[in-house]
């Protein structure tokens, strides 16, 4: 049994309170370690840490801190089936995923970030030879970096390493659901040099730990990626406060697949942007509309290809799905496949949990898909963010796009076709922050990243992520 530590001031230490909480293998069922209960006091010692170490991490050369990420970047690939089995004992998902594409992508992260600081500049504006503007950009300071618990490493070092890479210090706080990776990480970046108190993880519950970086005065700036309710929940706090805000929430994602796109292509990435890390991942495209001339032939080899699908041991390369993170998480979801029946939905594929004979306990459920509903019914509207997605016809090109935007979420959207022109008309249409045509989570680290509506507010990503995580300031000389 293993007890996670908070890294705070460059050291691991228990919780002020000495509390702590189980952590579950979603696979097994079964705790295999332990987690800081931190409250407001051990935030406050991580944000005093951090306050401390800011003034020579700011003022760190460039090159000097974009060595140091380097560095962690270095010790995250070396240590790449670590990392990827401890993410998929703590989160349910398939090691051979983790392998592929978390724990690539948290190094990725870093490497980005690091040599893209290098890069950053700002602007200058001459006005009509009677003065020079310029724009500076500093850290903002202290930042509250919150991650959510399907995507633990990746979505944790989005946050952190533009933070980092900006010349803030960071109080960061993984999901109590998920903290090994995070855990680990802070070991390496111990390992690689980080000076103490630039990054501080603090463990703990969302509505303890979480909220006491929210509520903190000397935090500048919160980054958070989960559900939607916490976000108003954050904002709320937040906003009175005039911190920076960014938060990355739930989505809905609509994929729309008309009658003359490249058929094979379609189904076979349809059913990864279903099912892909069990549907946990916020951009799933969870309601397919199809075109109705192709609606019978897209249904019956979409179940074909997800009645393929192996749901088993999270440690096996054979597994395609694995287990759902917890034990809460899986009654949610089933609950919705019962509401789906409920609302005249059909099953045509899936909908019960999944015993397996080595794993009894395990959070398993069949990837489910759904045909019969209104695209306005609760299944159709409302997050289930697991591995059940629904089958809706439709008619027209006005009708596709009136039906993708028929929800409260604007995260994520896909087409598929081959004319060139409704590509772009139905992209310009759809009201998300990404649109993929003719591919998913196709990614560029560069692109502006997050939603419209209730999918969040700002963007991640590229200069968006270094310019939320600076302050400008405008220099204006007078020439004359």
């Amino acid at each position: 049994m293993t007890d996670i530590l908070n890294y705070i001031n460059g050291g691991w230490v228990a919780p002020i309170g000495r509390k702590f909480f189980d952590n579950v293998d979603p696979a097994r069922g079964e705790v295999y370690s332990r987690v800081p209960d931190s409250d407001e006091r051990d935030v406050a010692a991580a944000v005093q840490a951090a306050q401390v170490a800011f003034p020579a991490w700011s003022a760190m050369p460039v090159q000097q801190r974009a060595n140091l990420l380097l560095k962690v970047a270095d010790l995250i690939d070396r240590d790449l089936e670590l990392l990827s089995r401890a993410e998929s004992q703590d989160q349910g998902k398939p090691v051979k995923l983790a392998r592929v594409m978390d724990i690539p992508r948290a190094s990725a992260n870093l490497r980005f970030f690091a040599t893209g600081i290098i890069h950053f500049s700002s602007e200058a504006h001459a006005t009509d030879n009677e003065a020079i503007n310029y724009t500076l950009r500093t850290p903002v300071g202290v930042v509250g970096c919150i991650s959510p618990w399907n995507l633990p490493l990746y979505l944790f070092t989005w946050k952190i390493a533009p933070a980092l890479a900006a010349g803030c210090t960071v109080v960061a706080k993984p999901s109590e659901l998920t903290p090994m990776t995070a855990y680990l990480f802070s070991k390496l970046c111990a390992e690689a040099g980080l000076p103490p108190g630039v990054l501080n993880i603090v463990h703990g519950m969302g509505s303890r730990a979480g909220q006491a970086i929210v509520e903190n005065p000397d935090i500048a700036a919160i980054s958070f990626t989960g559900g939607t309710v916490t976000g108003k929940k954050i904002a709320a706090t937040a906003a009175p406060m005039f911190k920076k805000l960014s938060l990355e929430l739930g989505g809905k994602n609509p994929n729309l697949v008309f009658a003359d796109c490249d058929f094979e292509m379609a189904v076979k990435t349809s059913v990864a942007a279903a099912f892909t890390n069990q549907g946990e991942i916020c951009l799933c495209g969870s309601r397919i509309f199809v075109e109705r001339p192709l609606f019978d032939r897209f249904a019956a080899e979409f179940v074909r290809q997800t009645q393929e699908m192996v749901v088993g041991d999270p440690m096996s390369n054979q597994t395609r799905l694995g287990a759902l993170v917890s034990e809460g998480h899986l009654e949610k979801v089933l609950s919705y496949i019962e509401l789906a029946r409920q609302e005249g939905g059909k099953i045509l594929t899936g909908g019960k949990r999944v015993k397996l004979a080595t794993h009894p306990n395990g959070f398993f459920v069949e990837p489910t898909v759904i045909t019969g509903l209104s695209h306005t019914c609760r299944t159709n509207q409302e997050e289930i963010f697991g591995p059940v997605v629904t089958l809706v016809p439709f008619d027209s090109e006005e009708d596709a796009v009136e039906m993708a935007n028929s929800t409260p979420y604007g995260l994520a959207a896909t087409v598929w076709t081959e004319n060139l022109k409704r590509a772009h008309r139905v992209a310009g249409q759809i009201k998300s922050g990404i649109v993929w045509v003719n591919c998913w989570l196709l990614r560029d680290l560069r692109t502006p990243f997050g939603g419209m509506k209730q999918s969040g507010v700002g963007r991640e990503g590229g200069w968006e992520a270094l310019r939320f995580f600076t302050e400008a300031k405008n220099v204006c000389i007078k020439l004359k």
